[in-house]
């Protein structure tokens, strides 16, 4: 890793023209370039973003050519980061559901610690939705199989910082899921390739404002589909993975 990370946020957006607003304000205020990526937005999102961009030269803009979902906008985020040279990128959401005065201690961990990812662990609210804990709950299980590890208390929450360099790496071996079940399988997979990972807490809100693109039959069953997977993908390497795990404890044993 260079000394000093080049850093960038990426941001996916689907019709969040008005949320997005303060997002890239907060983004802009501690010195970072942005990407936004339409995620085939309507006409009058798509119209407010070019604006937003032909504001600022620090703001880029894709467009997907029609909605994909938050992985593939996050996907052509990270791999246009890549080609114009950055080492590090913030994923943030632009619907204003995370803690952007966090956004500092992100950059922060980033810099003291650049070989990480660094991961938001959730606090949540009162007006959180009882279905969203329970699915979380549930994915935090699954993670834990198949890592082998208690490591990751959150593998949905998409404010974080990824190293570039084993991510271009993964981007290019690997065919991640394209909606909500990205965030999941690429931090499985990053672990899986030994990774460290840092974990700040940060307050996820619900805006009334805003509008959630989770689709709940759909979404639910990509994310079924990419634990089911990864499971497997944890069969094949086990070996390693228990290995790592008996080193990790043997070492533990040692310090003590």
């Amino acid at each position: 890793m260079p000394p000093t990370p080049r850093l960038c946020a990426v941001i996916p957006v689907y019709e969040h023209q008005v949320p997005v607003v303060r997002v890239l304000a907060a983004v802009r205020a501690c010195g970072l370039e942005c990407l936004l990526v339409d995620d085939g937005s309507g006409p009058d999102c798509a119209h407010a973003l070019a604006a937003i961009a032909s504001a600022d030269a620090a703001v880029g803009l894709l467009r997907l050519p029609f909605n994909q979902g938050k992985g593939a906008a996050v996907r052509a985020g990270l791999l246009a980061a890549i080609e114009r040279g950055f080492t590090h990128a913030l994923q943030i959401d632009a619907d204003g559901q995370h803690a952007l005065e966090d956004i500092p201690r992100f950059l922060a961990e980033t810099r003291s610690s650049p070989e990480a990812v660094i991961c938001g662990r959730p606090l949540f609210g009162p007006e959180t939705p009882r279905t969203r804990l329970y699915g979380r709950q549930l994915t935090r299980l699954w993670v834990s199989i198949n890592t082998l590890a208690t490591d990751l208390p959150d593998a949905m929450c998409g404010f974080r910082v990824y190293p570039l360099a084993p991510v271009a790496g993964l981007l290019g071996r690997a065919r991640l899921g394209r909606r909500m079940d990205f965030d999941i399988e690429i931090l499985v997979r990053l672990h899986w390739l030994g990774l460290p990972m840092r974990w700040i807490d940060t307050r996820i809100s619900y805006p009334e404002d805003g509008s959630s693109h989770f689709r709940m039959w759909l979404d639910n069953a990509l994310i079924s589909r990419v634990h089911t997977m990864l499971f497997f993908g944890m069969l094949a390497r086990l070996p390693k993975l228990l290995a790592r795990k008996l080193a990790r404890r043997g070492s533990w044993h040692a310090a003590a």
